[in-house]
């Protein structure tokens, strides 16, 4: 199995917890498939430990990933990672699957030279993300990251710590609020596609609005917002 190949233009393609149509969402087996293939950058979803670390999940507990049902925030980052994740389409699990630490994503992203695109996922306080940046400039850099949330408090919290942050505000919906919110602080906007048409994406970008669009496995759909205009594009499947 392999990526689908897309003719992408000046559109930037972000894979998807890394490359989750082939390996286990959110594991260095995807992350790495990533660096070895043309991905402009690398999203993943970034939760706090009881121990204060960072831990990479998207959902609230372990059960889909793992079968045991844990929940990040109330366990350590040993515990965590003692789990062997579920191999991709399989109900077995795989040694070599584990939740990642933070620093091993971006030693990854650091050694394949791709952009690192992070979603917060849960309330960041200012001490939590003062650690997060500090890990993110030790491991890698600050400038080879995009930081996304659908939590615009998160976004906040970040750009007080790190004012020149190259952030996103994810959203389902393309609200006039939402685009106020974004022009004001110079942040971008990672939309659901579903919720763009022509006419926005003009407009957003007449207004200087980057676009990042999520999470778009079609080509055809994906061709559109190519002619369109958007700046990134984020998918399971399609390179």
């Amino acid at each position: 199995m392999d990526t689908i190949k897309i003719s992408h233009e000046n559109t930037k393609i972000i894979a998807h917890r890394g490359v989750s149509g082939i390996e286990t969402e959110n594991t260095c087996a995807a992350f790495v498939a990533a660096g070895n293939r043309s991905y402009f950058g690398i999203e993943t979803d970034v939760r706090q430990t009881l121990d204060g670390k960072f831990v990479l999940l998207h959902d609230d507990t372990t059960e889909r990933c793992a079968g045991d049902c844990l929940i990040p925030e109330k366990c350590t980052l040993q515990t965590l990672q003692s789990l062997r994740l579920l191999d991709k389409g399989d109900t077995r699990s795989r040694s070599d699957l584990r939740l990642p630490s933070l620093a091993e994503y971006l030693r990854i992203c650091k050694r394949y030279d791709k952009v690192g695109v992070l979603e917060f996922k849960g309330e960041f306080s200012p001490a939590a993300m003062k650690r997060l940046i500090e890990e993110v400039e030790t491991e890698y850099a600050r400038e080879k990251m995009i930081f996304i949330s659908f939590s615009f408090e998160n976004l906040l919290t970040l750009r007080n710590i790190c004012p020149k942050a190259h952030a996103q505000f994810l959203s389902g919906e393309c609200k006039e609020e939402t685009v106020s919110l974004v022009k004001e602080h110079n942040m971008g906007l990672d939309l659901y596609y579903n919720a763009l048409d022509e006419q926005t994406v003009k407009r957003l970008l007449k207004e200087g609005i980057e676009l990042n669009c999520w999470t778009v496995d079609d080509p055809e759909i994906a061709e559109r917002l190519i002619r369109w205009g958007v700046q990134y594009i984020t998918s399971n499947i399609l390179e």
